[in-house]
């Protein structure tokens, strides 16, 4: 049982938050295998100053949009599929989200999901 965690600052709608979900649980069908209704996510709203981040750093823009997302996974899966599974989930959310998708940090459990090096790859 997969468990998403999704971090952004407070005020975007329930529709909004419920969108990003989608995204995420769909990627994870489509690339990481997990079983239908496999959907487990805590959406947390956070005050500006609770929700730190750097808006430049590896050279990325980062604005208030900017979202954590923490997948928490059994192991087994290859690391080809956690980077389809992120670029995946990049490419879905800018048509719906319009935002920098490469904003959206991505971090995975146990910690050889995404190191920096993969991710930046991405």
């Amino acid at each position: 049982m997969p468990l998403v965690r999704i971090d952004l600052i407070q005020g975007k709608s329930s529709d909004y938050r419920g969108a990003i979900g989608e995204v995420i649980y769909e990627a994870m069908l489509a690339i990481l295998n997990v079983p239908k209704n496999d959907r487990f996510q805590v959406i947390t709203e956070h005050p500006v100053e609770g929700f730190v981040f750097d808006p430049t750093y590896l050279d990325i823009q980062r604005s208030s949009d900017c979202i954590f997302i923490q997948l928490t996974l059994n192991e087994g899966r290859t690391v080809e599929q956690k980077q389809r599974f992120t670029k995946r989930g990049v490419a879905n959310r800018q048509p719906r989200f319009g935002s920098n998708p490469r904003a959206h940090l991505y971090r995975g459990k146990p910690l050889s999901y995404l190191n920096s090096t993969e991710l930046s790859t991405v």
